[in-house]
């Protein structure tokens, strides 16, 4: 089902044309990304994660972003913007890396490498 899903996308795609940087789909996109993290944190049961919570944090924020990941990619702004990104994809799903990545650009400004605006 899936496969004939992106199967009928692709097709659909060589018909239509429209830019994904448009300001009708940059509204799209934020509504649908806050929708679905609205739906998947209602979802979870924090509480049962709260003593995991700060070691967890620790261990992935401390030990691979800041020693490993950050160094690797360049200390550079597009390096913090791809880290964060790879934090928000650690704590569970593509959509809250996006999430991550997207407030980290809108505070301090694009990244027009990897997150560009």
């Amino acid at each position: 089902m899936a496969a004939g899903a992106i199967g009928i996308f692709h097709g659909l795609t060589g018909l239509l044309t429209w830019s994904a940087r448009t300001p009708a789909m940059t509204l799209i996109s934020e509504y649908s990304l806050s929708v679905f993290l609205a739906i998947s944190l209602m979802s979870m049961q924090l509480w049962t994660l709260s003593g995991m919570a700060g070691p967890l944090l620790v261990v992935v924020v401390i030990a691979y972003v800041w020693i490993v990941l950050f160094p690797l990619l360049g200390r550079d702004y597009q390096s913090a913007v791809l880290s964060a990104g790879f934090v928000g994809l650690s704590l569970g799903a593509t959509p809250t890396a996006v999430a991550n990545m997207t407030a980290v650009t809108r505070h301090y400004g694009p990244s027009p490498t990897f997150f560009g605006h």
